[in-house]
């Protein structure tokens, strides 16, 4: 089988990719990040998975920023060799679950059936599953090395191929495996068949050896559950007498209590209708005819009245006197006075040399001038001096005048405020129909005593019953006394035990007694009824355990020989088997020869596959002798487990040829070995159709097709590249 072209939407890095592939060698190269390993596993994924798969690994098969409903869908297109001649097929998967699909077109049939297809593109491939192709046609470069590492990896895959390619006799293997195991099986938990039978004849023999025991048992437990079904009788009997004493006793208990009850209720509402009478009585008689809160209000405002006019009367008492002294002669004059005369000597002064010099030729001194200034400026002091005094004589003459009148407009504003207030304290008392404000204060001392014995008495009416409305409270009494009638009247109908004070206690201890008396005649009748059930056996029974018994003798037998059997097939297959590995050990064993001579220039010639652990050897020429594979070179290791896989692939695969995808598996080859390496593909590209994934240009010479891949080109704008990689 060779692949066209390989298109897919929406898979890993790529939105789109599209590529066309040569039948012989195809090189895609690419740099890191280019989506190399995106085109292997898009070929792994499109030729062995099923479109329906739900791995959780298909949903990170989808492109980074692609929209929540997109899927991963691929196409190939193919071409088969077949006996009729060349023939051309597409098949297209879409990845979406359980909602997956999938088209083939092949040899003019349409299948969408996701079963179906996948067995049609593994007739055609030979490669029946994706883990088979990834251990035999899809070779990654990471998985040399892990098989350096484990050489039972290596051992795995090719004794899971050659098992693979025969697989009628893995099932029959497994099988037989199977139903040896389910015969065989000696576990408590889980036994086998063999055991089984065999325990079964054991219990079915001890079963017939007691039935004659269990006959003769049986009569005498029968006579036990008798007298055991007698004694059940009396003790029930017994406790239904004492228990309905009890509920009686517990009767007269409830009755008493509810009678004690209404007699408190009773006493309550007594008490209630006699506080209600009361509180109706102080209703009508409230010393003021105003609410207490304005006559508290009104005597509150007569108080403040009167502590007011007694305050006016007391300033009004006495004469109100003005009298000041008399400032004396104001000092601000004489001082502005002499200012004003240094001020003008200190300029004539200043000036006389002035004028001196105008006049005549003779220089005056430049003492005189500055004596004029300094006298001068003196005068200048004393004239601020002058000012500021004149000033303060101004304001103090200004404030006296202002006090003068304010005492003497104060006294008619005191007269006229003490007559408004002796009007309203008298409009006030007029109000309440008093004469004084002692009167008031009584009166309010009255009325508020009155209205604490109102509310003293409420507040008990409420304690007794509550929010009850007053005018049922003797209806709620008359029922209470009622009550407590009727109460009485029931107890005692109870007779005698509704006064026996601790008739309930008594009777709880006798009805425990006589219940545990029952309890253990109930026990009794049990234990008898089990064993009488427990031992159903007559001569019937003991018949048919002997016809049992001899069944089961049948079949163990049976079975026996049926082990037997099995063991002798699984013998003959692990014959055939062997020989079967022989052989392809034999196969692998040429096969990497003459393709491990090509690669390593003829310095290894000799490989040697054990047919029991296919651990693989190889003849070092410089030690003359057999050495394991993992005593060499990194780069030698990979080219014979990469030979190894090449043979592998034309054994399991026979007259198929699936293509073979290699990622790179050179990376660790020198150029002359890469070289030969890559000749040998070249060789092998003549039966398979190869796919090599690289990153290095050197293997484009020898392709028949190069697909050059587009590195990514997106950069984080969010730093700087000074910056990146530097501490926080």
């Amino acid at each position: 089988m060779r692949i066209r072209r390989l298109h897919g939407r929406d898979f890993r890095r790529y939105r789109t990719f599209d590529i066309e592939l040569a039948p012989g060698l195809t090189v895609i190269r690419g740099p890191n990040e280019a989506g190399k390993s995106t085109i292997q596993r898009a070929l792994e994924l499109a030729l062995t998975r099923r479109a329906t798969s739900a791995a959780g690994e298909l949903e990170a098969l989808r492109p980074w920023g692609a929209p929540p409903e997109a899927r991963s869908i691929l196409m190939v297109e193919f071409e088969q060799d077949d006996e009729d001649g060349l023939k051309v097929g597409t098949l297209e998967k879409t990845f979406a679950g359980a909602k997956g699909t999938v088209s083939l077109e092949y040899e003019g049939q349409s299948i969408t059936d996701p079963t179906l297809a996948d067995q049609v593109m593994a007739e055609l491939t030979g490669i029946p599953t994706e883990g088979f192709f990834r251990s035999t046609a899809s070779v990654h470069h990471f998985e040399l090395s892990d098989l350096t590492r484990d050489e039972g990896a290596l051992r795995d895959r090719l004794q899971a191929s050659i098992s693979g390619a025969d697989r009628g006799t893995s099932r029959a293997r497994k099988k037989l495996d199977k139903a040896l195991h389910d015969l065989t099986t000696r576990g408590e938990r889980n036994p086998g068949r063999l055991k089984v039978a065999e325990q079964a004849v054991e219990q079915s023999q001890a079963a017939l050896e007691q039935g004659e025991l269990a006959l003769t048992q049986l009569e005498r437990d029968r006579d036990a559950l008798s007298a055991a079904r007698d004694r059940r009788a009396e003790a029930e009997a017994a406790l239904a007498e004492r228990r309905s004493m009890l509920d009686k006793a517990r009767q007269a208990e409830r009755m008493t209590a509810e009678r004690d009850a209404a007699t408190e209720k009773y006493e309550r509402y007594r008490q209630a209708v006699d506080v209600a009478v009361e509180i109706a009585v102080l209703a009508g008689s409230h010393p003021s005819p105003n609410p207490l809160p304005a006559l508290r209000a009104s005597v509150e405002r007569l108080r403040t009245l009167d502590s007011r006019i007694r305050e006016l009367k007391a300033a009004l008492a006495g004469e109100i006197e003005v009298n000041f002294d008399v400032a004396p002669e104001p000092t601000w004059r004489p001082l502005s006075r002499l200012s004003l005369a240094l001020v003008i000597i200190g300029i004539l002064l200043a000036a006389a040399p002035v004028v001196a010099r105008a006049l005549s030729t003779t220089e005056p001194g430049f003492l005189i001038q500055a004596v004029g200034a300094v006298i001068a400026v003196v005068g200048l002091a004393l004239a601020g001096v002058a000012l500021w005094l004149r000033r303060s004589y101004k304001m103090q003459e200004q404030m006296r005048d202002v006090e003068i009148d304010r005492r003497l407009r104060g006294r008619s504003d005191m007269e006229e405020e003490l007559v408004e207030s002796e009007a309203r304290a008298a409009a006030q008392l007029g109000a309440l129909n008093l004469a004084d404000l002692a009167a008031a204060e009584d009166l309010l001392t009255r009325e508020e005593a009155h209205v604490a014995q109102q509310d003293r008495l409420t507040a008990q009416l409420e304690g007794l019953v509550g929010n009850d409305r007053p005018e049922t409270l003797a209806t709620q009494r008359d029922t209470a006394a009622l009550d407590i009638s009727q109460k009485t009247s029931a107890l005692e109908a109870l007779g005698p035990i509704a006064k026996e004070p601790r008739a309930r206690e008594r009777l709880e201890v006798e009805v425990k007694d006589h219940e545990g008396a029952l309890e253990r005649a109930r026990d009794d009748e049990a234990n008898a009824r089990a064993r009488v059930d427990g031992n159903p056996v007559d001569a019937e029974q003991v018949a048919g355990q002997a016809e049992r018994l001899a069944t089961w003798r049948e079949q163990f037998d049976a079975s026996k020989r049926r082990q037997r059997v099995f063991a002798t097939t699984l013998a003959a297959i692990d014959r055939a088997e062997q020989a079967t590995m022989k052989t392809a050990t034999r196969y692998l064993e040429a096969h990497m020869v003459r393709d491990l001579a090509t690669v390593t220039g003829g310095r290894y010639r000799r490989v040697r596959v054990d047919d029991k652990t296919l651990d693989i050897e190889v003849h070092a020429p410089e030690k003359d002798d057999w050495v394991p594979v993992s005593s060499l070179s990194q780069g030698t290791l990979d080219l014979v487990y990469l030979v190894a896989r090449l043979g592998l692939v034309r054994l399991v695969t026979g007259d198929r040829r699936p293509p073979l995808v290699f990622d790179d598996p050179f990376v660790t080859l020198d150029d002359t070995r890469a070289a030969r390496a890559l000749g040998l593909l070249k060789a092998v590209a003549a039966d398979f159709q190869v796919i090599y994934l690289t990153t290095s240009p050197r293997y484009d010479e020898a392709a028949d097709a190069v697909v050059a891949l587009d590195g990514p080109t997106s950069v984080d704008p969010g730093a700087e590249p000074a910056t990146v990689g530097a501490p926080a």
